[in-house]
């Protein structure tokens, strides 16, 4: 199904916490505009909060000034102007804090989700989720102005919200329903009647939460969706320069102001909510803040002062969606654990993963951008992702493993986790790039309160088990309290002697009798805290690390995909590979696949893939895919496909293709030059039909005695010529060292003279080419002494036609040369065999057939081959779109043969019609605007109407409502105009086929 039209952003601005990041992030930003997530035109812009803890109110109004500056320049101001906001779309995306389970944070952490609608395969993050949420199903229809998002939530909103934004002003929240028992932990809105908010209540008491709940018993949650109008973004922006909130902007910040945190929730929106008063507000202080000193508290006075000032007069409504569903991501790995795995489901959920035995994955687990080779055992509701591991190895329940490289993969040999959070980490130290190893346990908390625990055990067990001390984690001067799993100096960041690895944790969990050896090796490395770990975490080399494994695994896939014959689109993936600069590898993976596959259906397959990766290197520029491909410099790699040498001709291909690759144009004409390898070995297959084709001696017509062969045309109600039909006849060889007159002399004593005719107009779409070539080949077998069977006459047309190159099907034969109604099949394997089966109709039906059926000349004519180009090269991508319209075409064809046994002229008419719109689907631009016209005014006249063959022009044909409607339908299209030359003919089922006689001999005039 088609994505719908999406808001047009004129701005995207994530904002994140660390100087170090925003580069990264920028380019994941473009990346994803290049995945066509974005809009082409929208501005992209990666923004370094003014402070760490600048919090998301002042995070807001800061990304607000950036985008309001970069939108002033480009509209040629020179000063920060508030009128660019009036034609503008902008969506602020706040990172958030730092999450223990992804070091790119909430936004990239990676779900077990795949998008089988987006044109460019890549895994999903919960950015991508809220991008499309926010462009798709939350923004259409709203007014200009500035969206707000927070990524530290999992959102579900459906297609439709039903949100109305008539007479709206002010700024809007979105709420998502939520039990009273999750509101305990999370924010709520109360509002009244009329969807003003009333208050907002943070870790409310029952009370305060009952007074949210609704009739269902659910309440509003602050689910970090906000919509400010126009009007209320310029009275936010103009606090930018108004002391003390002018120290939340960068602006403020370089002015030497002190910073100040703010929250977008509880400081900006609260002074907007109608129950709220004044001396309430100023004395107040946002849940994130915490308890501080009175100077603070000051400071925060004069802020929320300088904010009530500004918005108390704004409205604030809330837009309810009780359809969607809410899920902050918490620091709490049986939480996390609980989000990414699917209790109860009968299998694993693995995607963009590649697992040789998957009977090891556990139900309910999942498998998200993995390389799993050999056993690999994971247990119910343990998650796996960006890992590339080599078994035998066994994760047990309830664990999440991220990070690790195949290199890693022996410190898991032997071991059997459960209930544990194991982490390889990209860090960065004074510059050096290096690996560490995170291990916790699923039940520890990251919270500062409380004595805690680590590995799912107390401190002093954890201490008794591996000899380890509190001094070798915390400073001795450090209170108790402050005594936890964020500042203890647990993971090793640098040995003195070798390369860290994930054993240099994983040994607390079964400490060996080795003489202290690993306690000695862990004291001896510098190791580091977790709150001392963020700062150091290499977030471009993270991201990096994990598009390599992604392309990793893609290869993988690719692989599988064509040498398992699977109809999965791999167009997808190449979109991947071609617009992040890895096109090569796949190259690379697909020649190997064509040189060893042994299957020339496979191996065109995969050198359909290469055009398909060349054409998008091309990126729409260089010309139209379809062309010729017969330039000398590829004559060479041609000669060894043409001689069946798979192996050299593919290495031939890739070696010429190096030489293509510097501009568009030549990277058009590499790709048509692949189809047309793959179009030799398509005609090798097809070939094979030679198999099922033989013949039988007959008597040799007397010399100057005329064979006549004759055949009707075909209507399908469901699917150099000369030159070529004496060599398949095998009156001639080319390869003889006998001249031509010399072959003919030797062998017949003469020669042949061959008449062709046809009553039909050339692109007729009835199959005149193939029938013709037919009766062709069965009037020189006889001529030549030998008799073919119908059967083996069908199969060599197909010699003929890929002799010819004309890339015909094998169904157009069937239909002239075996009489009545039939269905022709073919099996998908080689050697190719047509399989023909008559269909029996109910009596006198052929009859009721003929009063009813029609041909109209549309008076354009199409050139099949160029149709079936595009037809062939959408199939070979297997676009799912094309790959259930081809099942349903099978489908369908026996559903129309079943309405011809029970003689129904109105399922038939269904049948007509249900194909037509079949042939669109697998070969747009088939249908001509004046052939449209027409069939519009036939149809209150017809039970159904199709043209025939490939379409784009030729004959329609018609079943119509009553019989011999020659004269109406004329009547009726004489009325219409810009139709062109057309012209009605009578029908009749042909009851004879092929028919074959011998004339008497020339007489001389």
């Amino acid at each position: 199904m088609e994505q719908p039209k999406g808001v047009d952003w004129t701005v995207i601005i994530l904002t994140c916490q660390y100087k170090d990041s925003v580069e990264v992030f920028q380019r994941e930003l473009e990346i994803r505009q290049k995945r066509e997530q974005i809009p082409t035109r929208t501005l992209l812009l990666a923004v370094e909060d003014p402070e760490v803890r600048v919090g998301s109110g002042g995070a807001t109004l800061n990304a607000l000034l950036v985008a309001a500056e970069h939108l002033s320049a480009r509209a040629g101001f020179t000063v920060v102007t508030s009128d660019v906001l009036h034609s503008a779309w902008i969506l602020i995306l706040h990172m958030g804090r730092d999450f223990p389970f992804d070091d790119c944070g909430r936004a990239f952490t990676c779900l077990p989700v795949e998008n089988p609608q987006a044109p460019v395969e890549a895994v999903v993050c919960n950015l991508d989720c809220l991008l499309d949420i926010m462009s798709h199903r939350l923004g259409p229809g709203s007014p200009p102005g500035v969206w707000v998002c927070s990524t530290d939530m999992l959102l579900s909103v459906p297609p439709t919200p039903g949100i109305s934004w008539d007479g709206f002003r002010g700024t809007r929240v979105i709420a998502l329903p939520g039990s009273t028992a999750y509101a305990r932990n999370h924010g709520v809105y109360l509002t009244d009647s009329q969807g003003f908010v009333l208050d907002i209540y943070y870790q409310g008491t029952e009370a305060e939460i009952q007074r949210c709940a609704g009739p269902d018993g659910r309440v509003p949650l602050v689910s970090g969706l906000v919509f400010f109008s126009v009007e209320t973004a310029e009275h936010l922006l103009a606090t930018h320069v108004s002391p003390p909130l002018d120290a939340c902007t960068y602006m403020g910040l370089d002015s030497g102001a002190r910073p100040v945190q703010l929250s977008l929730f509880f400081d900006i929106l609260l002074c907007m909510a109608r129950n709220v008063r004044r001396e309430d507000f100023l004395v107040g202080r946002p849940p994130e803040m915490g308890q501080g000193d009175a100077d603070v508290a000051g400071y925060l006075h004069g802020a929320r002062a300088e904010l009530w000032r500004e918005l108390r007069d704004q409205p604030l409504t809330v837009a309810y969606v009780p359809d969607g569903s809410y899920n902050y991501m918490t620091n709490s790995a049986s939480e996390f654990l609980h989000i990414l795995t699917f209790p109860g489901a009968p299998g694993a959920q693995v995607v963009h993963s590649q697992v040789e035995e998957w009977q090891l994955l556990g139900a309910g687990s999942s498998v998200v951008s993995c390389l799993l080779e050999g056993p690999v055992q994971l247990g119910p509701g343990s998650v796996l992702q960006h890992c590339h591991l080599r078994g035998p190895i066994h994760i047990g329940t309830g664990c999440f493993v991220s990070g690790l490289d195949v290199a890693q993969s022996e410190a898991l040999h032997g071991l059997e986790l459960h209930d544990l959070v194991l982490q390889g980490h990209h860090v960065q130290l004074h510059g050096a790039r290096s690996r560490a190893f995170t291990l916790v346990g699923r039940l520890d908390s990251w919270e500062r309160q409380g004595t805690g625990t680590y590995l799912n055990m107390s401190w002093s067990q954890f201490f008794q088990k591996t000899g380890i001390r509190d001094w070798d984690l915390w400073d001795p001067d450090m209170p108790p309290m402050e005594r936890c799993l964020l500042s203890a100096r647990l993971f090793p960041v640098l040995h003195p002697s070798r390369a860290l690895g994930p054993q240099d944790m994983l040994w607390m969990l079964d400490p060996q009798e080795d003489g202290n050896k690993a306690l000695r090796a862990w004291r001896a490395s510098w190791r580091l805290s977790w709150e001392q770990l963020q700062p150091c975490l290499d977030r471009a080399a993270t991201l990096a690390s994990r598009r390599d494994l992604f392309f990793r695994q893609a290869l993988h896939k690719a692989r599988h995909v064509l040498e398992a014959r699977q109809d999965l689109s791999l167009r997808p993936l190449i979109q991947a590979a071609v617009r992040e600069g890895c096109p090569g590898p796949l190259m690379a993976t697909l020649d190997q696949v064509a040189a060893g596959v042994g299957d020339p259906g496979v191996a065109a397959r995969a050198l359909a893939c290469v055009a398909d990766v060349l054409g998008c290197m091309a990126e729409g520029q260089g010309g139209l895919r379809s062309g010729p491909a017969a330039n000398p410099e590829w004559v060479r790699p041609f000669s060894y496909l043409e001689c069946g040498d798979l192996a050299r001709g593919v290495a031939a291909l890739a070696e010429e293709r190096d030489k293509w690759l510097s501009r568009p144009a030549l990277l058009v004409r590499a790709a048509r030059h692949y189809e047309g390898a793959g179009q030799i070995l398509i005609r090798q297959a097809v070939m094979s039909a030679q198999h099922f084709v033989s013949s039988v001696p007959v008597e040799l017509p007397a010399p100057g005695q005329w064979v006549v062969a004759e055949c009707p045309a075909r209507v399908d109600f469901s699917g150099a010529l000369l030159k070529a039909a004496f060599i398949c006849a095998g009156i001639v060889s080319v390869h003889s060292k006998l001249s031509l007159s010399e072959q003919l002399l030797c062998t017949f004593g003469g020669g042949f003279e061959l008449h062709t005719w046809s009553e039909l107009p050339h692109g007729s779409g009835l199959g005149t080419s193939s029938i013709l070539a037919g009766a062709a080949l069965a009037a020189l077998q006889r001529a030549a002494g030998r008799a073919m069977g119908t059967e083996a006459l069908i199969h060599a047309v197909l010699h003929l036609e890929q002799v010819l190159t004309t890339g015909g099907g094998w169904q157009d034969q069937v239909g002239g040369l075996m009489p009545g109604i039939k269905v022709g099949r073919s099996r998908a394997q080689l050697p190719l065999k047509v399989e023909v089966e008559e269909v029996t109709v109910p009596v006198g039906f052929v009859q009721k057939l003929n009063d009813h059926l029609l041909l109209v000349y549309t008076g354009k004519t199409r050139l099949a081959r160029n149709l079936l180009q595009d037809v062939l090269r959408s199939w070979y991508a297997r676009l799912p779109a094309v790959v259930q319209n081809a099942h349903n075409l099978v489908r369908h064809a026996e559903e129309c043969a079943e309405a011809f046994r029970q003689g129904s002229l109105p399922l038939l008419g269904q049948c007509l019609t249900s194909y037509w719109e079949q042939k669109k689907l697998m070969a747009p631009g088939c249908e001509p605007l004046a052939v449209r016209r027409m069939m519009d005014v036939l149809a209150p006249h017809v039970h159904g109407q199709s043209l025939a063959g490939a379409g784009g022009g030729g004959f329609l044909y018609l079943l119509t409502k009553e019989p011999r409607q020659k004269e109406a339908l004329e009547a009726v299209l004489a009325k219409t105009e810009g139709l062109g030359n057309y012209s009605i003919h009578l029908v009749e089922v042909d009851t004879q086929g092929l028919s074959l006689r011998l004339l008497g001999t020339e007489t001389s005039a």
